[in-house]
């Protein structure tokens, strides 16, 4: 597995709406991110605690028991506030179309808990998210809005990202932070036009870097992970936030 990492193609806020737009993808750096939510990247990096104390993940099919995860809804309004509203406790659903090895179940994963949702910082990010999606279709609509809080790990050897591959999640808007990696190699972002030949490919290594994607546009895929060591033992953390202006997958 190579070790060698691209970095991320950067831009700043104020191109966002421009680069989904133009290319269906976009990277932000933690100081655009912190620019792009008017707060300190501190109040991201506070919740990264959470991470630590994630439930495993039993519904995996290759057998793996790399990745633990928490999960949550919320609704994103349309009005001038982009009101907040989380959901009752849900399955998450994806047809089969779009994730061939874990779609057509339901999935009933933790929780998020409490404290991280009643974070300021947390607000704001999905805010601006519902703010972004109504930007890149061109109208102001309600979002709704899936949460996971993953983290891979090396225990077994190998850790998966993406199990199901190169693939689209069947929304409008993904975006995928980098909240922390250890001790690995690997965990390559990739991104692929879905109906042409342009690809680009990246390393996210600094925490709290956020991939914005327009799922209608492109495919992506991470890597597999291993630990730099052999016998030693690595993670890689992530928060996936997905955006869908006609209601949650499975309704």
């Amino acid at each position: 597995m190579t070790t060698a990492a691209f970095t991320p193609p950067f831009i700043s806020p104020a191109e966002l709406p421009a680069a989904l737009r133009d290319q269906g993808y976009a990277v932000l750096s933690p100081q655009g991110v912190a620019e792009w939510l008017g707060l300190p990247v501190a109040q991201l990096e506070a919740l990264h605690a959470d991470w630590n104390d994630l439930p495993p993940d039993d519904y995996l099919k290759d057998g793996g028991r790399y990745r633990t995860r928490r999960h949550a809804c919320f609704t994103v309004e349309a009005d001038e506030q982009a009101t907040l509203a989380q959901v009752p406790h849900r399955a998450h659903w994806q047809p089969v179309e779009y994730n061939a090895l874990h779609g057509g179940m339901q999935r009933w994963f933790a929780p998020m808990l409490d404290a991280t949702i009643a974070q300021p910082v947390w607000k704001r990010l999905l805010q601006q998210l519902g703010k972004a999606s109504s930007e890149m279709r061109g109208a102001a609509q309600r979002w709704y809005v899936e949460a996971h809080q993953f983290r891979i790990d090396t225990a077994g050897g190998i850790g998966r990202p993406t199990p199901e591959g190169a693939h689209r999640d069947g929304v409008d808007l993904v975006a995928v932070a980098l909240v922390g990696r250890h001790g690995i190699k690997g965990g390559e972002t990739r991104v692929f036009e879905a109906n042409g030949r342009r690809g680009e490919r990246f390393t996210m290594t600094e925490p709290w870097t956020l991939l914005l994607l327009d799922d209608a546009r492109v495919i992506h895929e991470s890597t597999p992970i291993q630990p730099l060591e052999e016998g030693g033992e690595g993670w890689r953390d992530t928060l996936v936030i997905t955006c869908r202006a006609e209601g949650f997958q499975g309704d």
